[in-house]
């Protein structure tokens, strides 16, 4: 099963769909999942112009979060998740382009699996985390690494519009701690992990969050990236594939 946003042919309009099996796609009415009211059109993927699967209020990330990352950057393993925040018009579609700011003369690809919320959630527990999650989609944490390393901060590095590109699709009911995650560039491997190597797993993420703030239905938590980061160009491709889930492309140019 799948959950995406899609655009009817001819229609300036953004609906909710479902894929059960196969590659029909079925509008349904509920923008946040908790009914399937179909609405009774349908269509097949490839005639559809895909959307960011969810509309977050906030996008809340986890830095230093695999232990071969930590040690390319030459940092301690963190004693409690690293957090930090990436604003809702950071979102990028499926498809859509990158675009590097002037400001940067680095921006990063960092692929990564996101953990999309349901129901809102405040200080749950990790036993309790599942029954608060949508679904599992691609990511990728788009960061101007120069900019980073000048502020001392993270904010405005990982802030940029067209920063935050997620999907294709939210794919419910995957066991998130043991999925494969590559990233290529231009065709190429330049990260290749698995989550079972994240140092805070993904429930215990979940819950640490959940009694820091609120997560409200649609929210995004991005569990951080493995080793391979690397810096992006103008005309590249950048593909996050992780197991179960899909492929979320994106090309990249000069904003």
């Amino acid at each position: 099963m799948k959950y995406l946003r899609f655009q009817k042919p001819d229609v300036n309009q953004w609906k909710w769909g479902i894929i059960e099996s196969g590659t029909k796609i079925e509008e349904f009415s509920d923008s946040y999942f908790y009914s399937l009211e179909k609405t009774g059109f349908s269509l097949q993927l490839n005639q559809a112009k895909l959307g960011s699967p969810t509309l977050p209020t906030k996008i809340v990330a986890v830095g230093l979060n695999y232990r071969d990352h930590i040690q390319e950057f030459g940092h301690e393993v963190p004693d409690h998740p690293i957090l930090f925040i990436k604003p809702s018009t950071a979102v990028l579609e499926p498809g859509g382009t990158i675009l590097l700011p002037p400001q940067s003369c680095q921006v990063d690809f960092e692929g990564e699996l996101a953990v999309v919320i349901k129901h809102t959630a405040y200080q749950i527990t990790a036993s309790e985390a599942p029954d608060y999650i949508l679904g599992y989609t691609c990511f990728n944490d788009v960061t101007a690494r120069d900019l980073q390393r000048i502020d001392g901060q993270w904010t405005r590095a990982k802030s940029f519009d067209t920063f935050a590109p997620i999907g294709p699709w939210i794919v419910p009911d995957l066991n998130p701690d043991n999925l494969q995650i590559i990233t290529t560039v231009n065709g190429i491997i330049r990260q290749q992990s698995n989550t079972k190597h994240l140092v805070f797993p993904i429930y215990q993420l979940v819950s640490y969050i959940s009694h820091i703030m609120t997560l409200l239905p649609g929210d995004v938590i991005a569990t951080g990236t493995p080793s391979g980061v690397g810096p992006l160009q103008p005309g590249d491709q950048v593909d996050i594939e992780i197991e179960g889930i899909g492929i979320l492309n994106n090309l990249v140019r000069k904003a």
